[in-house]
């Protein structure tokens, strides 16, 4: 008998014991599976919005900057001719294999990044990795008199390391005179950048004039000279929503930036790009893209006077 009671007693923790695993298994189990399915629905939501892919995140890795959540679901782009769109950390780009360079660049830019203590400008071009027919390179610029003009600006990508070593990507570069990027051009990029403090968030486009404008080439991956450069800029924010563009020769400049302004719809019908079609709706399109007031995009004086002062005459 009391082997028999031990032997039953022992048969019994077993039992308990093993039920125990097997209920202590099946929680591991469910609680797996609800892990990865909140994983698998956060990676692909269904009911994601426009809200969601351009959430603001802040870390400190990125230095509160802001980061676009999705970037091959970046709303905001304009339209490519190419066909080859290509998605950077903090922007993103249309490249032309022709004229080895973007046809237009497109980020957001916001008083928060501005906010940001500036790093170190890197002043190291590279190929870009993700042009994967091959992008221009440093030395197809080198003893052509032109310089390696930026589309995205690295003032505007120096909140982190890693924006301002994207915004130096060769695919971001384009061959500009020297009196022109340090002058006018320069003007127009630091406006951009009180425009964005003021307005707090300004959706950009950037790009040569391609095919028209280009009959010159540079280097041995024959990099094309645009004559003329835009740059679009839009505000959607309420309750002053308003969109501007400026087309400037690749030369310089005595003239006030004022005189380079045009409507977005303008610059639509040159380039045969349409800008911000999955942002805005066809009314808003047709009412901000058509028109702009000049009085809404206060031109600096101060900046004007500098340009033609000193920017100008530095070699």
């Amino acid at each position: 008998m009391p082997k028999f009671r031990t032997s039953h007693g022992s048969s019994g923790r077993r039992r308990k014991n093993s039920s125990f695993a097997a209920r202590t298994f099946l929680l591991i189990f469910i609680a797996s599976a609800m892990i990865f399915i909140v994983i698998y629905l956060l990676r692909n939501n269904p009911f994601s919005s426009k809200e969601l892919i351009t959430e603001t995140v802040f870390n400190s890795d990125d230095a509160n900057a802001t980061e676009y959540v999705i970037p091959e679901k970046r709303y905001y782009l304009p339209t490519s001719t190419t066909g080859k769109v290509v998605h950077h950390k903090y922007y993103s780009l249309s490249y032309s294999e022709k004229y080895e360079m973007a046809e237009w660049v497109a980020y957001v830019l916001t008083k928060e990044s501005l906010k940001i203590p500036n790093v170190k400008r890197t002043n190291w071009f590279e190929d870009d990795p993700l042009v994967k027919t091959g992008s221009a390179t440093y030395y197809d610029y080198k003893g052509s008199g032109y310089t390696r003009g930026h589309l995205v600006p690295a003032g505007d990508m120096a909140f982190n390391d890693k924006a301002m070593k994207e915004s130096f990507y060769m695919s971001n570069v384009t061959p500009q005179k020297r009196a022109f990027n340090n002058g006018i051009w320069k003007e127009l990029e630091e406006n951009v950048r009180n425009w964005a403090w003021k307005n707090h968030k300004l959706y950009i486009v950037t790009g040569p004039v391609l095919d028209k404008s280009i009959n010159k080439f540079i280097g041995k991956d024959k990099v094309g000279v645009p004559k003329y450069f835009y740059k679009v800029i839009l505000d959607i924010d309420d309750p002053d929503r308003k969109g501007i563009c400026f087309i400037i020769p690749n030369e310089r400049s005595e003239q006030p930036l004022e005189n380079y302004e045009v409507s977005i719809d303008s610059i639509e019908k040159l380039t045969n790009i349409d800008f911000f079609n999955e942002l805005l709706t066809d009314d808003e399109e047709e009412k901000l893209e058509s028109r702009f007031d000049s009085r809404k995009w206060k031109v600096s004086k101060k900046l004007y006077r500098k340009r033609i002062s000193e920017w100008n005459k530095a070699k």
